[in-house]
């Protein structure tokens, strides 16, 4: 039997390397070649566990570097390509949008482009709820796949940018696609910039922990994990074109998030600090996710077991985030990997 050949791009980050080691372990018969050009946000130290298996391997490049790229898959010819390479923090997406459209849009095209020359049998992009805008605090309103794109910040608009390119590239060209938009995702070697392991490291330290605004604005929380499930069943059982949503079913407001954790922490509110609002920030997402329910997916964490579990591996595993935090991890590319 032929090993299938699967792309992840952005696997350094964190859901594209959570989503790496899930396939590495899940799948020892398939050759997963991780893609990343080690942004600040891209860390390599989180596959100590699995960077000796014959089917992980690693590469180095930039998907706006077309030059790099179409060779790549010229080179390999892979059979499918999950594509997780994103700017994707929205505060720096305000500050900096160029660099944003430059990746998620420009860097999107080369792929596909790559794609349409050398031919895979599915690439699966994967974007956010966050190109639908924002919903009220209605609790019966949903986004759902037919939900008309609204997005409110740089970062979701090249999301929303590059997502057109994979349907227009589905249409124009006959492309094997999938779109899935995910809610907030949480879990293991999130970067700590994030609320969740923002919030978890700066209670572990007695520091302050930010919150925007009133802290009422509404997410929808999906464990890593179950998201991970998700794109490896899209990737194999999609039906080419369509869109799926991937949500938790776990709606929380930002400051109900941060008491969980002081709480299971067992340390003081005193800690929390409102901050000003962010700029044009979205009121609620929440995911209608009975489309790919449809296609055999459901979440396995409720927001308490997959909280519980990700304060317990921010415990267990400082060696991680500290590290990150410190900046060592930066170094870990030129002490494990030769460059040639």
């Amino acid at each position: 039997m032929d090993r299938k050949k699967i792309l992840v791009t952005g696997g350094a980050g964190f859901i594209g390397g959570n989503f790496v080691q899930y396939m590495v372990n899940k799948y020892p018969q398939y050759d997963i070649y991780n893609l990343d050009v080690l942004t600040y946000a891209g860390d390599l130290t989180k596959h100590r566990n699995i960077e000796k298996k014959e089917n992980y391997h690693f590469i180095k490049a930039d998907i706006i570097n077309r030059e790099e790229i179409i060779p790549l898959f010229e080179n390999e010819k892979f059979d499918y390509v999950a594509h997780f390479a994103a700017e994707s923090h929205v505060d720096r997406s305000i500050k900096e949008p160029e660099i944003f459209v430059q990746t998620n849009v420009l860097g999107t095209q080369v792929l596909l482009d790559a794609v349409k020359q050398t031919g895979v049998t599915k690439f699966v992009h994967v974007s956010t709820d966050e190109v639908y805008g924002e919903l009220d605090f209605d609790p019966t309103t949903f986004f759902t796949e037919d939900t008309p794109l609204q997005p409110n910040s740089p970062y979701s608009a090249s999301k929303a940018s590059s997502d057109f390119l994979v349907r227009a590239y589905h249409e124009t060209y006959g492309l094997p696609v999938n779109i899935t938009r995910c809610s907030n995702n949480y879990g293991p070697f999130h970067f700590p910039e994030k609320l969740i392991p923002l919030t978890i490291s700066r209670v572990l330290n007695e520091e302050k922990v930010p919150v925007y605004g009133n802290g009422k604005n509404i997410r929808d929380w999906l464990h890593v994990l179950d998201h991970c499930a998700a794109i490896d069943l899209v990737l194999q059982e999609g039906v080419n074109g369509e869109v799926y949503n991937v949500g938790g079913h776990n709606e929380r407001t930002n400051l109900e998030v941060v008491k969980t954790i002081i709480s299971t922490l067992g340390k003081s509110e005193e800690l929390i600090e409102f901050v000003t609002d962010r700029l044009g920030h979205d009121k609620r997402y929440a995911i209608d996710p009975t489309k790919l329910e449809r296609l055999g997916w459901k979440p396995t964490y409720t927001f308490e077991t997959g909280i519980a579990q990700t304060i317990q591996w921010y415990l267990d595993n400082k060696w991680w985030w500290e590290q990150i935090i410190s900046g060592e991890y930066k170094n870990y590319f030129n002490k494990q990997y030769s460059l040639k």
